[in-house]
């Protein structure tokens, strides 16, 4: 599975992904993916140039701080994070991060972001979930953590994406007592798929991440061997695996695929599926 997954990568991917792939499963340097991921960063401390391939274009954006968070947490690069946070603290002080900002307007991007500068729990919460996995303690993280609290515990509507974020935030801040409580509020919301396109949805193994998560509780372990069962089954001929949601220019379509393949892997690893 791993060997026809590193064919598709190799054929596919992006340097990014090559160098992402190559930490995770062939001993590469976490160096290696930290510079791949500099690569994107912008004067001001953000990252854009399509590091998240559905916002396109050079400026500074919140999707791609997030996916540059994220990544950084893959090979426990703290320190990175702080241009991160300089960007965050000039362009959302308040703690309430946007899905696109206006600064995007005239470049390429997926048409379901919102370049409107207006805070929401579904950015906010992933980037306060990626600094907490990167241990980091900053004014701008603790004043996004209670955004979020307010936020979730508020909620009582929602879809999936946000409910992901949600319990991304809280499977990974500090007070746990109080996440589980969230979490098993959040487990009676039914999310809307109203916009979405048909088919769209998650699966989920991307509500639980790891078996820590605090979703993983939502699903009997029936329910969620038959998910990663379908997540294992799920590898295409040509060793990648598929996303879950339409691909708006075709270049996106093998730089999701990438991400998306390196994601199926290291989940069926952290559920022991492979080794």
């Amino acid at each position: 599975m791993i060997e026809r997954a590193r064919n598709f990568i190799w054929q596919n991917a992006r340097t990014l992904e090559q160098r992402w792939f190559e930490h995770a499963f062939d001993g590469g340097k976490a160096q290696a993916v930290v510079q791949a991921v500099l690569a994107y960063r912008n004067e001001d401390g953000g990252y854009g140039y399509a590091l998240e391939p559905d916002h396109r274009g050079p400026t500074s954006q919140p999707l791609h701080a997030l996916r540059a968070l994220q990544l950084f947490g893959e090979v426990n690069a703290p320190e990175h994070a702080e241009s991160v946070l300089t960007w965050l603290e000039n362009t959302c002080p308040d703690g309430s991060v946007p899905f696109g900002m206006s600064t995007s307007k005239g470049h390429p991007m997926a048409p379901w972001i919102s370049a409107d500068d207006q805070g929401g729990l579904l950015l906010t919460a992933q980037i306060a979930a990626a600094l907490h996995v990167l241990g980091i303690a900053h004014p701008w993280l603790d004043r996004a953590t209670d955004y979020c609290w307010q936020e979730i515990e508020q909620l009582d509507k929602t879809h999936p994406y946000e409910l992901r974020a949600a319990v991304m935030f809280l499977d990974e801040v500090p007070d746990r007592a109080r996440a589980e409580l969230a979490a098993e509020k959040l487990k009676h919301l039914k999310p809307s798929t109203e916009g979405y396109a048909d088919g769209e949805g998650l699966t989920l193994h991307e509500y639980a991440q790891k078996p820590t998560s605090l979703g993983r509780r939502w699903f009997t372990d029936g329910e969620f061997g038959k998910d990663l069962d379908e997540l294992q089954n799920g590898q295409q001929e040509d060793g990648g695996w598929n996303f879950g949601f339409p691909a708006f220019t075709p270049i996106t379509h093998f730089e999701w695929r990438s991400i998306a393949t390196i994601d199926a892997l290291l989940t069926l690893r952290r559920y022991d599926r492979i080794s």
